[in-house]
């Protein structure tokens, strides 16, 4: 039910909701992300949906800037909304959340992705236990934290980007079988960690 003060918005997403954002500069422009492999770019006054951005996977977060899909293949690409020639040719897609084990490459779901606010970074965490913080415009990994007891569910930056919320939960890959305890873990990031490397 809504009242006078709110609304809810016309074509929503046909399955769940990962992430929401409003336009930096204006309260005008919301982007929804979902799992029915869509992003969508609405105009909140005139509740419309202006675009809609479609994908093969899962979108689990999204930015102004641009959007970053991952996969249960250990692939995440970095997508952007601008549709130039010029900005569209910055868009690459890369393998991560992979580990040598027994001289076999295990590949593990990239299960959460986090945008940092500040320095438009963002944080993948997958079924690996390893959390990588990446920057896009360099296309590199700027580090990898310790790897946490199990699954990386989901990761969220602060506002202030100072801190990363992690959520280490086993995601049922091997079925129901015994698992270290779920936990949330608080870690202080720094500039060292998250801020893009000049070229």
């Amino acid at each position: 039910m809504t009242g006078s003060n709110e609304f809810k918005l016309n074509q929503p997403p046909e399955d769940g909701i990962s992430s929401v954002k409003f336009s930096p500069n204006t309260s005008q422009f919301l982007l929804v992300s979902s799992w029915d492999t869509s992003v969508r770019l609405y105009d909140v006054p005139a509740n419309s949906m202006r675009l809609k951005y479609q994908h093969t996977g899962a979108v689990l977060d999204c930015a102004f800037y641009g959007y970053v899909l991952s996969s249960i293949e250990g692939r995440v690409a970095v997508e952007y909304l601008d549709p130039s020639p010029e900005v569209q040719k910055r868009k690459y897609a890369f393998k991560c959340h992979r580990l040598k084990e027994s001289s076999m490459e295990q590949v593990y779901p990239v299960n959460a992705v986090s945008f940092h606010s500040v320095h438009n970074t963002f944080a993948t965490g997958g079924s690996d236990g390893f959390v990588n913080i990446w920057d896009p415009f360099n296309k590199k990994r700027l580090c990898q934290f310790h790897r946490y007891p199990t699954s990386i569910a989901s990761l969220a930056f602060s506002n202030d980007g100072t801190t990363l919320a992690i959520a280490s939960s086993y995601m049922y890959e091997m079925d129901d079988t015994e698992h270290p305890e779920d936990g949330v873990f608080i870690r202080q990031v720094t500039d060292a960690e998250t801020k893009p490397k000049s070229t």
